[in-house]
């Protein structure tokens, strides 16, 4: 598969969950009132209609520019893994979930910056854990997929593929070359 291919479904991947955590927000704004609930599976999982306006669990609460240019910083990170993993087969479940960050961290990004909170609904009220979203959900799964992958998966050259890192060795063999290289280059010179 060509990598604008690549590209263009992970852009695809990205609208769709966008899309479906937008509309899922919407519905709760338009059919809750703040802090109203819902039992869906008794207490195990319950709609409850919360503004957050930190980050998981509430943390930095009222900190939105804050949490804003730390999403972007992140977001840049893990588009130049993106690149440096595009095009090697064994990074498929890494580029989907980074694809998935990508959908729940623009998600929230956009109510931060449109409405100040993010809407949070999904509450699984029977352990009191703390309301959440889709967003947080693409999010979080992906988080765990990653830590599963790279400490079970991957291994240290692994990741010096992801952050473009070379080998010592590389970087001798690569100077070794150049000085050749030189080395012919002054040899056609003299003749």
């Amino acid at each position: 598969m060509k990598r604008v291919t690549k590209i263009l479904i992970s852009i695809f991947v990205i609208i769709l969950l966008v899309i479906i955590d937008q509309f899922t927000k919407y519905l709760i704004i338009k059919n809750f009132n703040l802090g109203d609930e819902k039992k869906i599976i008794g207490d195990a999982l319950v709609l409850k209609y919360i503004r957050n306006t930190g980050a998981a669990w509430g943390s930095l609460s009222g900190r939105i520019t804050l949490l804003l240019i730390f999403t972007v910083i992140v977001m840049i990170l893990l588009g130049i893994a993106y690149k440096n993993i595009i095009d090697i087969p064994m990074f498929l479940p890494l580029r989907i979930c980074i694809t998935a960050i990508y959908g729940g961290a623009i998600g929230n990004m956009i109510d931060r910056i449109r409405l100040g909170y993010v809407v949070d609904f999904i509450y699984a009220k029977i352990i009191k854990f703390p309301v959440f979203n889709f967003a947080d959900i693409c999010v979080t799964i992906s988080v765990f997929v990653i830590l599963y992958l790279f400490l079970f998966k991957y291994k240290s050259e692994d990741t010096d593929r992801i952050l473009n890192i070379k080998s010592s060795e590389d970087s001798t063999k690569q100077e070794i070359n150049s000085n050749d290289d030189l080395n012919n280059e002054n040899n056609n010179d003299n003749h």
